[in-house]
């Protein structure tokens, strides 16, 4: 009844990640500040928009994967598995693989890492919740049977005689 099912290699993944990320953020800010007179005007506004959405993005991501996996909250784990799969992947793997961009060594050093922190924790997040979710249907499953047990609804577990006899329509006694 009391079973744990968050998951230590996700917890350690994101405590990690808390960590990595500044160091992401600084490196990818001070390469976009070295690269910026050189790159075009639309990946220009790409690169800053994509850096103030990550940084958001990233923030409640790792808030939402610490509450949903400590405290086994489905709703914000499965947040936090979607806003790294939908969003965070993508983001990521387009500054990883956009040679539009003019990727640097230290820029594509850092994506990598990053990159495979999320996929990480996209794979182990989808097992903490499939876990957690079969924990709580089992759980609720138990609870209804506990509650049917005390009381029990009349006629639900087995028929009388007379219950079980179907009246026939438009015939006499």
């Amino acid at each position: 009844d009391n079973e744990i099912v968050s998951s230590l290699p996700l917890q350690m993944s994101l405590y990690f990640n808390v960590y990595f990320f500044p160091f992401w953020w600084l490196s990818t800010v001070v390469i976009l500040y070295l690269k910026y007179p050189v790159l075009s005007d639309y990946y220009k506004f790409i690169l800053v928009t994509i850096m103030i959405l990550a940084s958001l993005i990233e923030a409640i991501r790792l808030y939402l994967g610490y509450m949903g996996n400590l405290q086994e909250k489905v709703p914000e784990l499965a947040g936090f598995w979607l806003l790294s799969l939908l969003l965070q992947l993508p983001i990521i793997l387009f500054l990883l693989f956009n040679e539009g961009v003019k990727i640097q060594p230290l820029e594509r050093a850092v994506h990598i890492v990053f990159a495979f922190f999320l996929a990480f924790q996209v794979i182990a997040a989808f097992v903490t919740l499939k876990r957690m979710v079969n924990k709580l249907a089992t759980h609720f499953r138990l609870k209804e049977f506990h509650r049917l047990e005390e009381h029990p609804v009349p006629g639900f577990y087995s028929l009388d005689k007379e219950e079980r006899a179907v009246p026939m329509a438009g015939r006499g006694p």
